[in-house]
């Protein structure tokens, strides 16, 4: 008889234990709010979005839009976002001001330095003492200061401007009142599209400072939010290395803020699954912004870096 209760008191606890287990997996997970870019680096987020891969995943994601990192790095530290599509010179910038934030995987974004469609340079050295768009203290002065280091000048070699909203930059440019510009993807296809000249490009440097960022507190309390988020992440990658142009083109172009220019123009990299980025990546970032005194200390790696993919 005892033998009997004590197997019926077994059978029940593990209908109990996998009714908690049930819960726990159909427990709705959060809504996360991320920061988009008008760049290609955005476009994973944004097909994971209209194509339903996040919903797929449990979780409710809300896609804002900006047209500077400006805006973007002020919405993310005033709370306002949980994440962002970023770069290594905002996270540098946001530790050295106090703000908790980790890099949670790079991007596949492209910059590049586009001269316009009348001006004669056709190499970096052609540039000196010339008009060249930038925006203060971000990806865009760090990829064209590494440009101007490869051909041997340094940043008093150009004039730079400093326009901080891609489209103005960009409409700057076709304009003829910039000798050029350093873009992000789409819009550095758009300028060349209509005339204008490729100088280099991150890509020919090799270098990927791109990235995806979260707060501390978001990593630390929405963890299953957010690899729900990547797995969905990983969903649209796939997506956009294999389906065919039409079927998103329009997609990207309505949703992701691009103009209509990008349509005939636009190129997309080969994405890549949700990955951390490069220590050299990072190290380097870091390093020019304590050597132009933009920081106070250098951060290392494991100071920016997080790693959400550990099994």
């Amino acid at each position: 008889m005892k033998k009997f209760v004590w197997i019926v008191l077994v059978i029940l606890g593990l209908g109990l234990n996998a009714g908690c287990g049930q819960q726990a997996q159909n427990k709705e997970l959060q809504e996360i709010t991320i920061g988009l870019m008008p760049d290609t680096d955005s476009l994973p987020f944004i097909i994971a979005q209209e194509k339903g891969f996040f919903a797929e995943e449990g979780i409710k994601v809300n896609l804002q839009q900006f047209k500077s990192a400006m805006d973007r790095d002020s919405a993310l530290q005033s709370g306002n976002l949980d994440g962002a599509v970023s770069d290594m010179l905002a996270v540098g910038f946001a530790k050295d001001g106090g703000f908790a934030i980790k890099v949670t995987s790079f991007t596949d974004g492209s910059y590049k330095l586009i001269a316009g469609a009348e001006e004669p340079a056709r190499d970096v050295a052609g540039l000196q003492g010339k008009n060249v768009a930038v925006s203060k203290n971000t990806i865009i002065e760090y990829v064209t200061d590494q440009i101007l280091q490869e051909q041997g000048l340094n940043d008093k070699s150009i004039n730079k401007v400093v326009i901080p909203q891609i489209p103005t930059r960009l409409e700057m440019l076709q304009n003829g009142k910039l000798a050029a510009a350093t873009l992000p993807e789409p819009m550095a296809s758009i300028a060349v599209h209509n005339g204008g000249h490729l100088i280099s490009s991150s890509d020919q440097l090799g270098i990927n400072p791109g990235v995806i960022v979260f707060t501390n507190k978001m990593i630390e309390t929405k963890r299953a939010e957010l690899q729900a988020m990547y797995r969905a992440y990983n969903k649209a990658v796939e997506y956009l290395n294999t389906a065919p142009r039409d079927t998103y083109i329009d997609l990207v172009l309505d949703k992701g803020g691009f103009p209509p220019a990008a349509r005939e123009s636009l190129q997309l990299p080969q994405y890549h699954a949700a990955s951390l980025p490069k220590e050299k990546d990072v190290n380097d970032c870091i390093f020019w912004l304590k050597e132009k005194q933009l920081i106070k200390q250098a951060y290392s790696y494991e100071d920016i870096v997080v790693d959400l993919f550990v099994k």
